[in-house]
């Protein structure tokens, strides 16, 4: 295995030093942007949206529990609406970031809830919540308007194409896999004045990326996240959920791996065809 330059302790300081400093102008810039989200305008949801949780139909008021803030998480589904005909799962990038989810009572301290929205009935929801083992929240966007108004799920007849802020043009030119009758991920925030609800602020794609934790320790270590960096991965393990494959085996840029739906990665490392691209992969590009 091939490892660092390996030099002297003083070396190795003044090395450390140095990008010490970076990333200290990164923690403030991001400390700027943290300050400029939450001076961020607010909007006004008039719309009445439906969901449907296990104690039955609740409206978006409703999903704040309480609380004075809420963050919801548009997890994907593999389904056949979403160009997966032969599953009823949860996407595995959403789960991989569902699992870094810590415990809610942090958050509920806070006056926020965390909630998880998939455009899936919520039987199948339920089924595969319990084979995941996760405690948060989780609620059928199904018959809703929702996903398509926060543009994490797409159908032309309800709303135009719209993903991250980009048209359709743009979409069909950088990212053709987002189309009609398919899913996006993204995270949705809302805050509760008295009766009012206000949507505040929406992320998409590699806007994800903090709230993928597992990334956060690799990222401190020399062989880092070994499956993605920056650039659209070309092949991953998380075209499966964790209790398929069990611990982490990296496979990323590996030539002529073929991944759970069949697409061949060619000797250059682009990929054949585009299927999986839809559900597993698309948080990871702007």
């Amino acid at each position: 295995m091939n490892i660092p330059q390996v030099v002297s302790p003083q070396e190795w300081r003044a090395a450390r030093q140095n990008l010490l400093a970076r990333e200290k102008e990164v923690t403030h810039a991001k400390d700027a942007v943290d300050a400029a989200r939450r001076e961020l305008p607010v909007t006004e949801v008039t719309k009445d949206y439906t969901f449907t949780g296990p104690g039955g139909q609740v409206s978006l008021a409703g999903l704040f529990g309480g609380r004075r803030q809420l963050i919801t998480y548009h997890f994907m589904w593999r389904h056949e609406q979403s160009g997966f005909p032969d599953e009823d799962q949860g996407c595995p990038t959403c789960s991989f970031l569902a699992d870094s989810i810590g415990h809610l009572s942090h958050l509920h301290a806070c006056d926020t809830t965390l909630v998880l929205v998939s455009r899936a009935p919520i039987a199948s929801i339920e089924r595969f919540q319990k084979r995941m083992g996760w405690a948060v929240p989780w609620y059928s966007s199904a018959g809703s308007d929702f996903n398509y108004d926060f543009h994490a799920s797409f159908d032309e007849g309800k709303a135009p194409l719209e993903y991250n802020y980009k048209d359709k043009e743009t979409l069909q030119r950088e990212t053709p896999y987002i189309r009609s009758g398919t899913d996006g991920p993204g995270v949705s925030v809302f805050l509760r004045e008295g009766d009012q609800v206000f949507h505040t602020y929406s992320a998409y794609a590699r806007g994800l990326d903090s709230l993928l934790g597992t990334y956060r320790w690799l990222d401190l270590t020399p062989l880092g996240r070994q499956r993605h960096v920056t650039g659209f991965p070309i092949a991953t393990h998380m075209t499966r959920n964790r209790d398929d494959h069990g611990a982490c085996r990296p496979v990323a840029a590996h030539r002529g791996l073929r991944d759970e739906v069949g697409d061949e990665v060619d000797r250059q490392g682009e990929v054949a065809a585009v299927t999986f691209m839809r559900c597993s992969l698309t948080p990871y590009a702007w």
